[in-house]
């Protein structure tokens, strides 16, 4: 059964194109995550910073968390689908590193929600080795996105 919708926006701004976002969701959910259901909240840097302090212990801002579903829904996802998780993505992050890297906010709301989604997954850039890095950058390009954020880290600022 559908999630709908698949992009929950807390205060959107008009000039955002939430069509394209969704379109895009829709592309990653079918995709990315193999059919299986995600739901993303774009809210504002105050929200990412508390639930990044409730969640992580870290009292900062940053651009996209990842909350996925139980471990069960992740490794078996036969049949139905399953809902693997939640992503929260800063629009304020967003819109400060679309302008450090010269696209639009849209196309770092999409970055955010694939590297979101790819550790909904089960991936983890820390950890695996390069393994997540190597899919993102796969899924990037195939999905005509810029520079990924894993990458970004690699290659230093803009």
């Amino acid at each position: 059964m559908k999630s709908d919708p698949l992009i929950t926006y807390r205060r959107p701004p008009a000039t955002l194109k939430r069509s394209s976002l969704e379109k895009f969701a829709r592309l990653v959910r079918d995709e990315v995550a193999h059919g299986r259901e995600f739901h993303c909240l774009v809210t504002g840097d105050a929200e990412l910073r508390s639930l990044n302090l409730r969640f992580r212990g870290k009292d900062a801002t940053t651009d996209v968390l990842s909350f996925p579903a139980q471990e069960s829904a992740q490794i078996q996802h036969s049949g139905e689908d399953r809902l693997i998780g939640e992503l929260a993505i800063s629009l304020g992050r967003a819109r400060a590193q679309a302008r450090e890297r010269g696209h639009s906010i849209e196309k770092e709301v999409c970055i955010l929600m694939l590297h979101g989604v790819l550790h909904l997954t089960g991936m983890d850039h820390e950890t695996d080795g390069g393994r997540m890095a190597r899919a993102e950058i796969r899924w990037q390009r195939k999905l005509g996105l810029p520079t990924g954020l894993i990458e970004r880290t690699l290659s230093g600022p803009a």
